[in-house]
Protein backbone atom coordinates (compact mmCIF):
# COMPACT_ATOMS: atom_id res chain seq x y z
CA UNK A 1 0.00 0.00 0.00
CA UNK A 2 1.47 3.26 -1.19
CA UNK A 3 2.15 6.02 1.32
CA UNK A 4 0.05 9.15 0.83
CA UNK A 5 1.51 11.91 -0.59
CA UNK A 6 3.02 14.91 2.10
CA UNK A 7 0.83 17.75 2.00
CA UNK A 8 3.42 21.02 1.85
CA UNK A 9 1.54 24.31 2.75
CA UNK A 10 2.53 27.26 0.63
CA UNK A 11 1.59 30.70 2.37
CA UNK A 12 0.51 33.08 0.14
CA UNK A 13 2.89 35.67 -1.00
CA UNK A 14 1.18 37.54 -2.88
CA UNK A 15 0.47 39.93 -0.43
CA UNK A 16 3.35 42.29 1.52
CA UNK A 17 3.48 42.70 5.33
CA UNK A 18 1.32 46.52 5.10
CA UNK A 19 -1.86 44.40 3.07
CA UNK A 20 -1.53 41.64 5.89
CA UNK A 21 -1.54 44.00 8.35
CA UNK A 22 -4.91 45.04 6.84
CA UNK A 23 -6.52 42.36 8.12
CA UNK A 24 -6.00 43.13 11.53
CA UNK A 25 -7.94 45.39 14.38
CA UNK A 26 -6.26 48.54 14.78
CA UNK A 27 -5.01 47.54 18.22
CA UNK A 28 -2.79 44.54 16.65
CA UNK A 29 -1.96 46.29 13.87
CA UNK A 30 -0.07 48.65 15.83
CA UNK A 31 0.94 45.60 18.00
CA UNK A 32 2.99 44.25 15.39
CA UNK A 33 4.19 47.38 13.61
CA UNK A 34 7.81 46.87 15.66
CA UNK A 35 7.91 43.88 14.18
CA UNK A 36 7.15 45.24 10.35
CA UNK A 37 9.58 48.09 11.06
CA UNK A 38 12.68 45.93 12.21
CA UNK A 39 12.51 42.83 11.02
CA UNK A 40 15.99 41.57 11.67
CA UNK A 41 15.61 42.77 15.71
CA UNK A 42 13.05 39.95 15.85
CA UNK A 43 13.45 36.80 13.51
CA UNK A 44 15.63 34.86 15.73
CA UNK A 45 13.41 35.36 18.49
CA UNK A 46 11.01 32.40 20.36
CA UNK A 47 7.63 33.66 20.16
CA UNK A 48 8.19 34.37 23.84
CA UNK A 49 10.58 36.52 23.51
CA UNK A 50 9.01 38.68 21.28
CA UNK A 51 6.30 38.86 23.12
CA UNK A 52 8.28 40.15 26.12
CA UNK A 53 9.76 42.82 23.53
CA UNK A 54 6.34 43.76 22.39
CA UNK A 55 4.98 43.31 26.21
CA UNK A 56 2.26 41.07 25.58
CA UNK A 57 2.08 37.11 25.94
CA UNK A 58 2.80 34.68 23.32
CA UNK A 59 -1.06 33.62 22.96
CA UNK A 60 -1.95 37.09 21.57
CA UNK A 61 1.49 36.76 19.40
CA UNK A 62 0.38 33.60 18.00
CA UNK A 63 -3.50 34.78 17.54
CA UNK A 64 -1.87 38.37 15.38
CA UNK A 65 0.52 35.81 13.49
CA UNK A 66 -2.81 33.77 12.37
CA UNK A 67 -4.53 37.00 11.39
CA UNK A 68 -1.54 37.68 9.61
CA UNK A 69 -2.21 34.60 7.06
CA UNK A 70 0.31 32.08 8.84
CA UNK A 71 -0.86 29.08 9.90
CA UNK A 72 1.91 28.78 12.67
CA UNK A 73 4.73 30.95 14.21
CA UNK A 74 7.27 28.94 12.48
CA UNK A 75 5.84 29.82 9.18
CA UNK A 76 6.14 33.34 10.14
CA UNK A 77 9.49 33.11 11.24
CA UNK A 78 10.40 31.89 7.87
CA UNK A 79 8.55 34.66 6.00
CA UNK A 80 10.12 37.01 8.73
CA UNK A 81 13.63 35.63 7.77
CA UNK A 82 12.61 36.57 3.89
CA UNK A 83 11.30 39.97 4.91
CA UNK A 84 14.80 40.62 7.11
CA UNK A 85 17.00 39.63 3.48
CA UNK A 86 14.26 42.17 1.25
CA UNK A 87 14.47 45.08 4.37
CA UNK A 88 18.45 44.71 4.54
CA UNK A 89 20.59 48.16 4.31
CA UNK A 90 24.38 48.61 3.33
CA UNK A 91 24.81 49.00 7.33
CA UNK A 92 23.04 45.98 8.21
CA UNK A 93 26.09 44.01 6.41
CA UNK A 94 28.68 46.48 7.67
CA UNK A 95 27.57 46.00 11.15
CA UNK A 96 26.83 42.19 11.32
CA UNK A 97 30.65 41.40 9.97
CA UNK A 98 32.60 44.41 12.14
CA UNK A 99 34.60 42.74 14.62
CA UNK A 100 36.84 44.11 17.32
CA UNK A 101 40.72 43.46 16.27
CA UNK A 102 39.49 41.56 12.84
CA UNK A 103 42.27 41.71 10.60
CA UNK A 104 41.95 43.42 6.76
CA UNK A 105 42.80 40.14 5.73
CA UNK A 106 39.79 38.16 7.19
CA UNK A 107 37.31 40.32 6.32
CA UNK A 108 38.46 40.01 2.49
CA UNK A 109 38.58 36.19 3.10
CA UNK A 110 34.88 36.46 4.54
CA UNK A 111 33.50 38.37 1.94
CA UNK A 112 35.05 35.64 -0.27
CA UNK A 113 33.46 33.02 1.52
CA UNK A 114 29.94 34.67 1.82
CA UNK A 115 30.13 34.82 -2.50
CA UNK A 116 30.87 31.07 -2.05
CA UNK A 117 27.70 30.66 0.13
CA UNK A 118 25.84 32.71 -2.53
CA UNK A 119 26.51 30.54 -5.21
CA UNK A 120 26.30 27.25 -3.40
CA UNK A 121 22.51 28.62 -2.46
CA UNK A 122 21.78 28.48 -6.05
CA UNK A 123 23.58 25.61 -7.03
CA UNK A 124 20.93 23.64 -4.54
CA UNK A 125 18.03 25.51 -5.60
CA UNK A 126 18.41 26.18 -8.94
CA UNK A 127 15.81 23.99 -11.33
CA UNK A 128 17.52 23.83 -15.00
CA UNK A 129 13.75 22.73 -16.22
CA UNK A 130 12.90 25.99 -15.67
CA UNK A 131 16.26 27.83 -17.43
CA UNK A 132 14.88 25.29 -20.30
CA UNK A 133 11.18 27.06 -20.07
CA UNK A 134 12.81 30.39 -19.88
CA UNK A 135 14.90 29.74 -23.01
CA UNK A 136 11.91 28.46 -24.90
CA UNK A 137 9.87 31.79 -24.01
CA UNK A 138 12.97 33.39 -25.27
CA UNK A 139 13.34 32.06 -28.81
CA UNK A 140 9.47 32.43 -28.91
CA UNK A 141 9.33 36.37 -28.26
CA UNK A 142 8.98 38.75 -30.54
CA UNK A 143 11.10 41.05 -28.45
CA UNK A 144 12.33 40.83 -25.32
CA UNK A 145 13.00 43.78 -22.57
CA UNK A 146 15.19 44.01 -19.63
CA UNK A 147 14.41 46.17 -16.52
CA UNK A 148 16.80 47.21 -14.26
CA UNK A 149 17.89 50.53 -11.98
CA UNK A 150 20.30 51.73 -9.77
CA UNK A 151 23.20 48.97 -9.36
CA UNK A 152 21.37 46.18 -11.07
CA UNK A 153 21.51 48.42 -14.54
CA UNK A 154 24.92 46.92 -14.69
CA UNK A 155 22.96 43.28 -14.50
CA UNK A 156 20.52 44.40 -17.00
CA UNK A 157 22.52 45.84 -19.50
CA UNK A 158 25.02 42.31 -19.20
CA UNK A 159 21.86 40.35 -19.98
CA UNK A 160 20.90 42.66 -22.92
CA UNK A 161 24.08 42.79 -24.57
CA UNK A 162 24.96 39.00 -24.46
CA UNK A 163 21.06 38.01 -25.78
CA UNK A 164 21.68 40.72 -28.57
CA UNK A 165 25.30 38.88 -29.06
CA UNK A 166 22.51 35.97 -29.43
CA UNK A 167 20.52 37.64 -32.16
CA UNK A 168 17.59 38.40 -30.23
CA UNK A 169 15.74 41.48 -30.21
CA UNK A 170 16.35 42.78 -26.67
CA UNK A 171 15.94 46.25 -25.08
CA UNK A 172 17.25 47.48 -21.76
CA UNK A 173 15.20 50.25 -19.60
CA UNK A 174 17.42 51.23 -16.85
CA UNK A 175 16.14 54.82 -16.42
CA UNK A 176 12.53 55.53 -14.93
CA UNK A 177 11.98 56.87 -18.62
CA UNK A 178 13.00 54.77 -20.76
CA UNK A 179 10.98 52.25 -18.57
CA UNK A 180 7.95 54.23 -18.73
CA UNK A 181 8.40 54.36 -22.62
CA UNK A 182 9.54 50.96 -23.76
CA UNK A 183 6.86 48.64 -21.18
CA UNK A 184 3.92 50.30 -23.99
CA UNK A 185 4.92 48.52 -26.33
CA UNK A 186 5.31 45.34 -24.90
CA UNK A 187 2.49 42.59 -24.89
CA UNK A 188 1.31 38.84 -25.23
CA UNK A 189 3.69 38.08 -27.64
CA UNK A 190 6.70 39.13 -25.55
CA UNK A 191 9.06 38.70 -22.55
CA UNK A 192 10.34 40.85 -19.91
CA UNK A 193 13.29 40.47 -17.23
CA UNK A 194 13.02 42.56 -14.29
CA UNK A 195 15.56 42.54 -11.77
CA UNK A 196 15.44 44.55 -8.34
CA UNK A 197 16.82 42.99 -5.33
CA UNK A 198 15.91 43.65 -1.45
CA UNK A 199 12.67 45.91 -1.21
CA UNK A 200 12.85 46.26 -5.23
CA UNK A 201 13.43 49.42 -7.10
CA UNK A 202 10.14 51.71 -8.00
CA UNK A 203 10.74 51.81 -11.75
CA UNK A 204 11.71 48.00 -12.59
CA UNK A 205 8.43 47.16 -10.22
CA UNK A 206 6.01 49.33 -11.77
CA UNK A 207 7.21 48.69 -15.48
CA UNK A 208 6.75 45.11 -14.65
CA UNK A 209 3.47 45.08 -13.45
CA UNK A 210 2.49 47.59 -16.28
CA UNK A 211 4.26 44.95 -19.10
CA UNK A 212 2.55 42.18 -17.34
CA UNK A 213 -1.17 44.16 -17.40
CA UNK A 214 -0.43 44.80 -21.19
CA UNK A 215 -0.08 40.61 -21.37
CA UNK A 216 3.44 40.06 -21.56
CA UNK A 217 5.36 37.17 -19.60
CA UNK A 218 7.54 38.76 -16.72
CA UNK A 219 10.22 37.27 -15.45
CA UNK A 220 11.53 38.10 -12.22
CA UNK A 221 15.19 38.21 -10.74
CA UNK A 222 15.50 39.15 -6.96
CA UNK A 223 16.63 37.32 -3.35
CA UNK A 224 13.96 36.89 -1.62
CA UNK A 225 10.11 35.83 -2.10
CA UNK A 226 8.26 38.58 -0.43
CA UNK A 227 10.03 40.76 -2.87
CA UNK A 228 7.27 42.82 -5.31
CA UNK A 229 9.56 41.47 -8.04
CA UNK A 230 8.50 38.19 -7.08
CA UNK A 231 5.28 39.04 -6.00
CA UNK A 232 4.08 40.67 -9.04
CA UNK A 233 6.54 38.59 -11.80
CA UNK A 234 4.50 35.13 -13.81
CA UNK A 235 7.46 33.40 -12.12
CA UNK A 236 10.63 34.50 -10.03
CA UNK A 237 14.28 33.51 -10.04
CA UNK A 238 16.21 33.66 -6.67
CA UNK A 239 19.89 34.48 -6.42
CA UNK A 240 21.10 35.57 -3.20
CA UNK A 241 23.15 39.32 -3.16
CA UNK A 242 24.39 39.04 0.55
CA UNK A 243 27.49 40.80 1.24
CA UNK A 244 29.31 42.36 3.93
CA UNK A 245 28.73 45.67 2.33
CA UNK A 246 25.57 45.11 1.24
CA UNK A 247 25.43 43.22 -2.20
CA UNK A 248 27.34 41.30 -4.53
CA UNK A 249 26.70 39.98 -7.58
CA UNK A 250 28.42 36.85 -7.83
CA UNK A 251 24.94 34.67 -7.65
CA UNK A 252 22.85 36.68 -10.24
CA UNK A 253 25.45 36.91 -12.13
CA UNK A 254 26.28 32.63 -12.56
CA UNK A 255 22.22 32.83 -13.12
CA UNK A 256 22.68 34.81 -15.85
CA UNK A 257 25.92 32.62 -17.18
CA UNK A 258 23.67 29.30 -16.86
CA UNK A 259 20.70 30.68 -18.48
CA UNK A 260 22.69 32.18 -21.55
CA UNK A 261 24.55 28.93 -21.63
CA UNK A 262 21.71 27.12 -22.37
CA UNK A 263 19.65 29.59 -24.80
CA UNK A 264 22.95 29.29 -26.97
CA UNK A 265 22.72 25.71 -26.28
CA UNK A 266 18.70 25.14 -27.08
CA UNK A 267 19.21 26.17 -30.78
CA UNK A 268 22.72 25.20 -31.25
CA UNK A 269 22.84 25.12 -35.00
CA UNK A 270 21.03 28.90 -34.84
CA UNK A 271 23.50 30.27 -32.18
CA UNK A 272 26.94 28.81 -34.41
CA UNK A 273 25.21 30.35 -37.47
CA UNK A 274 25.09 33.64 -35.71
CA UNK A 275 28.69 33.52 -34.02
CA UNK A 276 30.31 32.53 -36.58
CA UNK A 277 28.73 36.20 -38.68
CA UNK A 278 30.60 38.39 -34.96
CA UNK A 279 34.02 35.74 -35.58
CA UNK A 280 35.36 38.28 -37.76
CA UNK A 281 34.71 41.65 -36.20
CA UNK A 282 35.56 39.54 -32.72
CA UNK A 283 38.99 38.52 -34.22
CA UNK A 284 40.20 41.64 -36.61
CA UNK A 285 37.77 44.45 -35.63
CA UNK A 286 38.41 48.06 -34.86
CA UNK A 287 37.57 48.71 -31.82
CA UNK A 288 40.18 45.78 -30.47
CA UNK A 289 43.76 47.08 -29.60
CA UNK A 290 46.23 44.99 -31.01
CA UNK A 291 48.09 42.56 -29.03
Amino acid sequence: MKSAAKVVVVPDHTLSFAERMERLSKKRSELIRPVQERPRDYVLLSIRDVAAKLGTDPATVLRTVRGLGFESYREFKAYLHQLSIASATSLDGMQAVSKPNSSLLSQGARALDQDLQNLQALRNTLDMNRIVAIARRVYAARKILVLGGDLAASLAEYLEYNLTLLGFTVVAGITPGKTINAVRSFDRHDLVFAISFRRGLRQTVEGMKQARANGAYCVGITDSFVSPICRFSDECLLASIESHLGTSYAAPMSLFNVMLTICAHYREARTMKTLKKLDQEQRHGYRWYPV
